[in-house]
């Protein structure tokens, strides 16, 4: 038994060492990913038809012969597949950061309530019947608002300000929480009460050409700030008087991640709901190839993010007659995910 725990934990690292020299590789999934998803779907288009649109897109649009092709191109499934791509590696990379930031692998990036927040800025959005940007505009200002109120607690608490945002996100949530529970009362029952609880469940049927920039812009300079961030996570996730000891100002650490996740998990619900799991399940498996350095687990988060959740999106545009909201497959698949892992856990006990 004990010659078989050491061949694992050898082949364990075996394996980590690895995908720690050559982790740039995993780039060839989110490119693969990429183009499989543009050929499944209601408009079918083959590869060859695919590279002459776009060619011909750039090159000299009086050619292309299929008009409607290149609308459901250039207006729908790229715009999609782009944003799902962003929002599942910026998802991701915040629950990692989280997960060191909070010494905790079961933190996901709405500990804070941010989600809660953003759902029920989007609740009041639907209930005054808003347009779609203004939807969008009202949940994200809902997440800001939300952890900018959980984060006031770190005055109350500051022998541990881990602990304290930690409860300031628990009441906070509670709050927002009731407060969507309200909106959800007082709504429509036939006309706003069921555009709420869809878009609670999560979907991208709504992503259009506009929400490219709406994305990327944030998600991108977050994930930038995370990255930056990569070694001081390493020694914040040891705790705060290790990391005080090694010259690391834990404070301006906190702030900067608490911002960049913020931003990241507000602006990824705001286009999509709410898409739970992704930033809980997707940390721990590249943890189990990567290890604990931040230096390579954060991209390889990103990369595997990105993927996941654009399989997920495929499978709920393709798999039944109608789109399957994505919270509901993310949620199916995460569950089973963890009751494996707390077999696994079990079992090493």
């Amino acid at each position: 038994m004990e010659n078989f725990s050491r061949n694992h934990l050898k082949l364990i690292g075996i394996r980590q060492r690895f995908f720690v020299r050559y982790w740039p590789v995993l780039l060839i999934f989110p490119v693969f990913f990429f183009f499989w998803s543009f050929s499944l779907g209601r408009y079918p288009i083959g590869y060859q038809d695919l590279v002459r649109t776009v060619y011909l897109h750039y090159s000299d649009p009086s050619k292309i012969i299929d008009l409607n092709m290149e609308t459901v191109l250039f207006n729908i499934r790229i715009p999609r597949v782009l944003v799902v791509l962003m929002v599942g590696a910026g998802m991701s990379m915040a629950g990692s950061a989280y997960q060191g930031m909070f010494r905790n692998p079961l933190v996901s990036p709405d500990i804070l309530g941010v989600t809660a927040g953003a759902s029920f800025g989007a609740a009041l959005a639907i209930i005054q019947k808003q347009p779609i940007s203004r939807i969008q505009l009202f949940a994200f200002a809902g997440g800001i608002l939300a952890v900018y109120c959980a984060t006031r607690f770190e005055r109350m608490i500051r022998y541990d300000p881990v602990l304290a945002l930690v409860l300031g996100g628990i009441l906070i949530k509670g709050l927002f929480n009731a407060g969507l529970s309200v909106v959800k009362y007082l709504a429509d029952p036939e006309q706003s009460l069921p555009a709420i609880t869809f878009w609670l469940m999560g979907t991208f049927t709504d992503v259009v050409k506009k929400n490219i920039p709406q994305v990327a812009i944030p998600l991108i300079i977050s994930m930038i700030l995370l990255y930056i961030n990569r070694q001081r996570l390493n020694v914040v996730s040891f705790g705060d008087e290790e990391a005080k000891t090694m010259g690391v100002r834990t404070k301006h650490v906190r702030l900067e991640v608490i911002i960049a996740c913020t931003l990241i998990t507000a602006s990824s619900v705001s286009i999509c709901g709410q898409v739970g799991w992704i930033g809980l399940i997707i940390p721990h498996l590249a943890r189990s190839l990567t290890g604990p350095n931040y230096r390579v687990l954060l991209p390889v988060s990103a990369i595997l993010g990105s993927c996941f959740l654009l399989l997920c999106d495929t499978v709920c545009r393709n798999a039944f007659a109608v789109e399957l909201p994505i919270g509901i497959l993310t949620s199916l698949m995460g569950i089973p995910f963890f009751i494996i892992i707390f077999k696994q856990k079990a079992s090493k006990a």
